[in-house]
C-alpha cells in the first residue's frame, strides 16, 4: 500500500502547524480586544497583520530549503548594512530602531532573527560537525556582530533573541561542552564590566528586579501593576472584559509587552495552563520538524527557530511576572504589533519548508 501525502503537504503546509498558529492569532485577537479598550479599530489592524504573516508563511513555504539557504548570506548582508543604516539615520523613541522610507517603515532587526540562524545554519551544514575552533569561532562572529548593533541603538530584547537564535544553531551543531563551560566563565569574570557597559536605564531595570519597590511610581511601576493583576486572577479569572487592572488602566503596555498580564487577570490559572499548552504544541511540533528533517541545514534551521519561539515566551512571562528584567519582548501571536508577528509567522513557514520538502519515501 503506497501512502501518498496529503493536498496540504503538497501545498507544502503543516497542517498541525497550521492549525496551532490559527488558535494562537484567534485567542490573541480576543485578548486584545480587551486589552485594548474594546477597540475594534485595533483588532482590525492586528487582523490585517495576521493574514499578512500568513501570506509571508505559505509563501516561504514553497521556496526550498537549499533555496533558502542560499538566500541566507544575501539576506545576512542587507540587514546588517541596514542596521549600520539605523544608528545613522534611525528614528525611535528613545532609541533609534526603525527605519522610515516614507511608503514603508519597519525595523531591520527583525530580518536578522531570520538571517542569523539561516546564515549560521548554512555555513554550519558544510563544515565537519561537531564544528572545530575555527569553525565555532567564525559561526560566533556572525551571531555577535549583528547583535552587537542592535545593542548599540539600543534595543537589549532583540539583542537577545537575535543571538540566542545563531547560538541554538551552535550548540544543536555539537559545539563541545568545555568549550561552553569556558564562555560560561569567561562571561562570569567580564559581568562587571558589562555591568558599566550598560545604559543607566539598563541598569535602573536590573536594580528593579531585585526590589520593585524601591520605586513603585517609577521604574518599579511596570512590574508591581503586572505582579498585581497576575495574582489577581486567582484560578479562574476574573472573566473577558472584567480586568481591573487592564481597564483601569493600571497596567502600562497593556496590548502589547504586558498583555500576558491582562490575560492571567481575565483568564486565570485555568487560562495560562491552556495557553501553555497550546505553546507546547507548536514547539513540539517544530521539535518533530527538525527531528525529521533530513539535511543538516534543515535540522539546524528548525531547532534553532523552535527554541527561539521559546526564548519569546519565556522572556516575556518571566518579565510580566517579575522574575526577568523588563526588555520589551512581546508575547508571541498574542501582543499587538506587526513587524514581530511576521517575523514569527516567516520562521513558521521556513519550518513548513524544511518539514514538505523532503523526498517523499513510500511505504507499503
Amino acid at each position: 500500500m503506497i501512502r501518498t501525502p496529503s493536498l496540504l503537504y503538497r501545498l507544502h503546509i503543516d497542517a498541525p502547524l497550521l492549525g496551532g498558529v490559527l488558535v494562537m492569532a484567534a485567542l490573541g485577537l480576543v485578548v486584545l480586544y480587551s486589552a485594548a479598550d474594546q477597540s475594534i479599530d485595533v483588532v482590525i489592524k492586528q487582523a490585517m497583520r495576521i493574514a499578512l504573516g500568513l501570506t509571508c508563511m505559505i509563501a516561504i513555504a514553497q521556496v526550498p530549503p537549499r533555496r533558502l539557504a542560499r538566500w541566507a548570506p544575501v539576506l545576512y548582508v542587507i540587514g546588517t548594512l541596514l542596521l549600520v543604516l539605523v544608528l545613522a539615520i534611525g528614528q525611535g523613541r528613545g532609541a533609534t530602531r526603525w527605519l522610515d522610507f516614507g511608503v514603508i517603515r519597519f525595523q531591520p532587526s527583525e530580518i536578522m532573527k531570520l538571517a542569523v540562524p539561516l546564515t549560521v545554519a548554512g555555513f554550519m551544514a558544510e563544515k565537519v560537525l561537531p564544528p572545530q575552533m575555527r569553525t565555532t569561532i567564525a559561526a560566533l562572529v556572525m551571531v555577535l556582530l549583528p547583535a552587537g548593533l542592535i545593542i548599540d541603538q539600543p534595543d537589549l530584547g532583540t539583542a537577545i533573541l537575535v543571538a540566542t537564535s545563531g547560538l541554538f544553531v551552535l550548540f544543536f551543531g555539537g559545539i563541545s561542552w568545555s568549550f561552553m563551560r569556558n564562555c560560561l566563565l569567561l562571561g562570569i569574570a567580564a559581568a562587571p564590566f558589562g555591568w558599566f557597559s550598560m545604559h543607566e536605564y539598563q541598569r535602573q531595570r536590573v536594580m528593579t528586579l531585585i526590589d520593585p519597590s524601591q520605586d513603585p511610581l517609577g521604574t518599579g511601576y511596570h512590574i508591581i501593576q503586572a505582579s498585581i493583576a497576575v495574582g489577581s486572577g486567582g484560578v479562574y479569572g476574573k472573566g473577558w472584559l472584567n480586568g481591573t487592572q487592564s481597564h483601569l488602566e493600571f497596567i502600562p503596555e497593556r496590548a502589547t509587552d504586558f498583555i500576558f498580564a491582562v490575560y492571567c487577570e481575565e483568564f486565570g490559572l485555568i487560562g495560562v495552563v491552556i495557553l501553555l499548552l497550546a505553546y507546547t504544541l507548536i514547539l513540539a511540533r517544530g521539535m518533530r520538524i527538525a527531528m525529521e528533517a533530513q539535511e543538516m541545514f534543515g535540522r539546524l534551521t528548525a531547532a534553532s527557530l523552535t527554541m527561539t519561539l521559546f526564548i519569546y515566551i519565556f522572556v516575556n512571562m518571566g518579565m510580566v511576572s517579575g522574575a526577568l528584567p523588563v526588555v520589551g519582548v512581546p508575547l508571541p501571536m498574542v501582543s499587538y504589533g506587526g513587524t514581530s508577528f511576521v517575523t514569527i509567522l516567516t520562521s513558521f513557514g521556513i519550518l513548513m519548508s524544511i518539514h514538505t520538502h523532503r523526498k517523499f519515501i513510500s511505504e507499503t
